[in-house]
């Protein structure tokens, strides 16, 4: 068996459907298990249609409902049998008069809370993985529509659950294979539930993760993860255009760079993949004869130092200081303290005796953090900065890495620089103003020369 995602982009019209389509039946021999993403923004919309709704504006929640509706009728008409239009537009009906229930509710209590955006943001996965299973069938295929609530099983941190792996797992390998004996199984990414039957989700960019964990749960032989770009590429292509395939890389060097702003992969993808040592491929619908990038647990030996060059924006850099804390004990403690009662992560660090550094990437809660921690230090903060990083896993082995890194950049200020907590990993921040001639200057830097083995080469990048 093979796990298939397939994310917004590649089910997000009649026509990206048919495409899908087409790919899954040329394997369907392998058994596939397919997951699919919302179809194009319905999560975006439903959360739009909360938010109106939590406004008191019925009119127009009333409208993005019924525009949501004629959206996903209009796109699944064509690719659904005729003697299963009926039975679509009673599923739809259902599911937005459900939506529509729900959404009045919400009208009234006049607030959104974490249990509410996932059972409203669940609609999205819920209707394209049952239009999904119904294309399937009007292309000939045998398939099998599983609700993933059935078989996610999570706990109760709503918009960003954590799944119980054993009993998950045990759900899954019960269940899926008998399906997949004789039919493409269809199901819905991002959703869960909880021991009681309370929907939740895996947080945004989870169906990658369900991909993940449905692999691992019934041993597939590998896990594609199809989406709009040609697989890594050496560079964020939003910066850099042209950027070259990066055809296999480990999943240490993958999790690095989805960590670090590579959105074709979410970074939470890798973990079930890695424990069941299951390669992962990244495929590109729109182009599906490309390779596109394998993903193994071993190292993958390059001549290139750099993989890949990975970009967060809207970073906001937090610079700690307090002479108080020379010599004494336990600044850092009480640093972290503030950030964990906060429940704000810290992607970069970078200390002295009385100085700490730090980066975040949520910034909602950051003027409360900056008041707690002026309890016992001075503290400025930069925003609009950037993370850029450098990941692979020669990097650990080869000398003189940072003086080509600094001496691509000529003028551009860095405003902080972390290596050695990830050996395969250089990183800095510099203002987002400067993030693109800095991909570019690095880009150029390292990657003029390519190892064939490992990249494909896009003739048409600059240098």
């Amino acid at each position: 068996m093979i796990v298939m995602k397939f994310g917004g982009t590649s089910v997000e019209s009649a026509a990206a459907i048919e495409r899908v389509a087409a790919i899954v039946g040329q394997r369907e021999a392998r058994r596939p298990v397919v997951v699919v993403s919302a179809m194009g923004k319905t999560t975006n919309k439903l959360l739009a249609i909360a938010a109106a709704a939590i406004e008191g504006d019925r009119a127009e929640y009333i409208r993005q409902i019924h525009d949501l509706r004629d959206f996903h009728s209009r796109e699944a008409r064509p690719v659904v049998p005729l003697d299963h239009r009926a039975e679509l537009d009673r599923t739809l009906d259902d599911h937005f008069q459900e939506l529509t229930e729900l959404v009045k509710g919400l009208a009234v209590l006049g607030e959104l809370t974490p249990r509410s955006i996932d059972a409203i943001s669940s609609y999205g996965e819920r209707l394209s993985s049952y239009i999904v299973t119904l294309a399937f069938r009007h292309f000939g295929m045998a398939a099998e529509h599983l609700d993933s609530r059935r078989v996610i099983l999570t706990d109760k941190r709503h918009t960003q659950a954590a799944p119980n792996f054993p009993e998950t797992y045990a759900r899954l390998a019960r269940t899926v294979p008998a399906l997949a004996q004789n039919s493409v199984v269809v199901m819905g990414g991002f959703i869960g539930s909880t021991e009681d039957g309370v929907t939740t989700t895996l947080g945004r960019g989870g169906s990658d993760f369900t991909a993940s964990i449905v692999g691992a749960g019934i041993s597939a032989e590998e896990i594609q993860i199809w989406t709009d770009v040609d697989g890594m590429l050496t560079a964020d292509p939003t910066i850099l255009p042209g950027g070259h395939r990066v055809k296999t890389m480990s999943f240490a060097e993958a999790a690095e760079l989805a960590y670090f702003g590579a959105k074709v992969l979410h970074p939470a993808t890798v973990v079930p993949a890695i424990e069941k040592n299951i390669p992962v491929l990244i495929l590109n619908s729109r182009r599906p004869e490309v390779a596109g990038t394998r993903i193994v647990a071993d190292n993958v030996a390059c001549g290139n130092v750099v993989k890949s060059i990975a970009c967060k924006r809207k970073i906001a850099l937090v610079n700690i200081h307090s002479t108080r804390m020379l010599m004494a004990h336990g600044f850092l403690r009480r640093i972290f303290e503030v950030f964990d009662r906060f429940e704000t992560p810290v992607d970069m660090v970078a200390t002295s005796e009385v100085s700490v550094s730090l980066t975040i990437d949520n910034l909602q809660r950051l003027d409360a953090i900056v008041a707690e921690l002026q309890q016992f230090s001075q503290v400025d903060t930069e925003k609009c900065q950037a993370i850029v990083c450098l990941v692979g896993e020669n990097i650990r082995y080869t000398p003189g890495v940072a003086r080509r890194v600094f001496g691509a950049l000529g003028g551009v200020n860095v405003r902080m620089i972390s290596q050695g907590a990830s050996l395969l990993n250089l990183s800095f921040v510099v203002a987002e103003k400067d993030l693109e001639r800095t991909v570019a200057a690095l880009h150029g830097e390292f990657f003029a020369e390519l190892d064939p083995a490992v990249f494909e080469r896009n003739e048409a990048v600059h240098a």
